[in-house]
Parts: structure tokens; C-alpha cells; sequence
């Protein structure tokens, strides 16, 4: 990334943290605005900020954090080594589903950081990051397992870790998969679910 980039990524985040574009500018901590290195090949989208991530600043903590940690390390990265960010940059109330008005209000601060950042891979944990990505209102268990050509990169679609935690071995499995799917896609000419799908997306 050259060194304009990486001033705008810096820019961006200072803008962030002082956004009151929705309501959860008055109940959030913190802004979690994203970390890792803003140079890396693949980038993971989240939901929204929990509890320990609004207290802390950082995306992906607690026991959904540590799952994702090892998700990463089965192939082949460190968390320093990915760009990790959430569809939302404020904690909802009470861990609540994000509404649409929030996601809209947000969703220029995640279109940014991937026009900055650019990976070849984006990697969408749960059913908003995935909805708003691909732009289909289809269900997670429905669209993963697939690689996805979204806008000149590819889009992997998963479960999110908080689910991956309620759910059992089955669903780590399914995680386990699409993850191995992603790192193939770094690195592999991949055979994608449809075509059609990169003319979807956020930048519409």
C-alpha cells in the first residue's frame, strides 16, 4: 500500500471515531474502526462490535476472537497478517441485530477501507456482512461453501465465530471449510458459484 493510502486509511479512521451519522453514537464506547496490516490479501467483514470489542477498540475479542485466531492459523495466518473490520463500527444495544438505517449509515466507511486496503479475498462472517457484500437476501447456510468473483477479487461467504460457538462441531466444521476455501482462493484459479455475482456488490 503506498503511503497515500495508508494516510487516508488513517484519515478514515480518525473520521469514524468521531461519526454520529446513527443513534449508536450515543451508547458505543468506542469506535471499532478495523486492525491488521492495510496492505493484506485477505480481508474479513463482521457483523458489528460486541461488548469486549466496544470496550476495548478492537474487533474480534473474547471467545469469538480467539475462535477466529485459530480459524486463521489452520491456514497459514496470523491476525497481524489479515485486515479485520465489522459491517458496523458502533456496538448495537444489548448485542441487537443492526438495523438498516445503521448499516446505511455505516456501510461508506466499510466501502472505503476495501477500496484502500483492496485484498484479493474478502471473507464475510455472518448473514449482514454477506447480505450487504453480494447484495442477496439469501441466508448464510444457503451461500457458503462458495467462492464468489466480487468486483475484480473474490468473496467467501461463512458463518459467523459467535454462531460457529452456539452451534457445535458441525457448524466448525462448515467454518473449518470455508476458511481452507479462502486461502485457496489467495493463491489458486478458483472455480466461482456464479458469475453474474460480480456485478453485485457494495459499491453499486
Amino acid at each position: 500500500m503506498s503511503d497515500e493510502r495508508v494516510r487516508e486509511l488513517a484519515e478514515l479512521a480518525a473520521q469514524a471515531a468521531l461519526c454520529t451519522r446513527c443513534s449508536l453514537a450515543e451508547t458505543r464506547t468506542r469506535v471499532v474502526f478495523g486492525t491488521g496490516d492495510p496492505d493484506a490479501d485477505l480481508m474479513l467483514v463482521g457483523e458489528a462490535p460486541g461488548y469486549h470489542e466496544d470496550q476495548q477498540g478492537e474487533p474480534f475479542v473474547g471467545a469469538a476472537g480467539k475462535l477466529l485466531d485459530r480459524l486463521l492459523a489452520d491456514i497459514g495466518f496470523r491476525r497481524s497478517q489479515v485486515y479485520i473490520a465489522n459491517v458496523l463500527k458502533c456496538r448495537p444495544p444489548n448485542n441487537r441485530d443492526p438495523l438498516q438505517s445503521e448499516i446505511d449509515a455505516c456501510s461508506e466507511y466499510l466501502r472505503r477501507q476495501l477500496t484502500l486496503i483492496d485484498p484479493k479475498v474478502v471473507l464475510t462472517l455472518g448473514n449482514f456482512a454477506t447480505r450487504l457484500l453480494l447484495k442477496r437476501d439469501v441466508g448464510i447456510s444457503r451461500l457458503r461453501g462458495q467462492v464468489y468473483p466480487w468486483w475484480n477479487r473474490y468473496l467467501v461467504p461463512t458463518l459467523h465465530p459467535a454462531a460457529v460457538l452456539r452451534g457445535g462441531d458441525g457448524l466448525m466444521e462448515q467454518v473449518r471449510a470455508d476458511f481452507a476455501l479462502a486461502g485457496r482462493a489467495l493463491t489458486e484459479v478458483t472455480q466461482v458459484a456464479d458469475p453474474a455475482a460480480e456485478q453485485l456488490g457494495l459499491f453499486e
